[in-house]
């Protein structure tokens, strides 16, 4: 598997793996979430212009990628915006890679830790970045930035289903 930095011919194919990805949340009875559309092209090549946009690529193929990572500044962390791999390449280690990835681009830019959110109950969502070294946040302890994160997906109806921040040190 190679990472690197998202190329600009790489977004139309980042939107498919979102849908891909997506699909799974249907088979769990979050059929909105599953229905989401990915994030627009512009959105995409702003993450991918400020070089905080990476893919996963196949190693047959590693012109296409088959998972990606988009990340924002938070609170002084590195915040993982969307990590999704397409379901033809789950269970390998592509998403884990992506993380430690970013834990590397977090740790050579100086910051303390990476932070997310994410469902609570979904076993590949907070479960999993459990196993990945990452912890649950009260609300106390997130910062305001990240809480204005948690505002804006309430906002977009995300808190239908229990959501979490957690952080995890670099």
């Amino acid at each position: 598997m190679q990472i690197r930095e998202a190329r600009p011919t790489d977004l139309p194919v980042l939107q498919d793996v979102e849908r891909a990805a997506g699909r799974c949340f249907r088979d769990i009875g979050m059929p909105e979430i599953a229905d989401d559309e990915p994030p627009a092209l512009d959105d995409l090549a702003r993450y991918q212009r400020a070089g905080r946009a990476w893919v996963a690529a196949a190693d047959d193929d590693p012109g296409r990628p088959v998972a990606y990572l988009l990340a924002d500044p938070v609170d002084g962390n590195l915040h993982v915006e969307q990590v999704s791999v397409h379901p033809d390449h789950a269970r390998r280690g592509v998403g884990r890679a992506l993380i430690e990835h970013a834990a590397g681009v977090a740790r050579a830019r100086g910051l303390p830790a990476l932070t997310l959110t994410t469902f609570a109950e979904v076993p590949w969502n907070a479960p999993y970045y459990a196993r990945c070294g990452f912890t649950i946040l009260d609300e106390a302890a997130a910062g305001p930035e990240l809480r204005a994160v948690r505002a804006g997906e309430a906002a977009h109806g995300l808190d239908r289903w229990p959501r979490v921040c957690m952080r995890r040190p670099v």
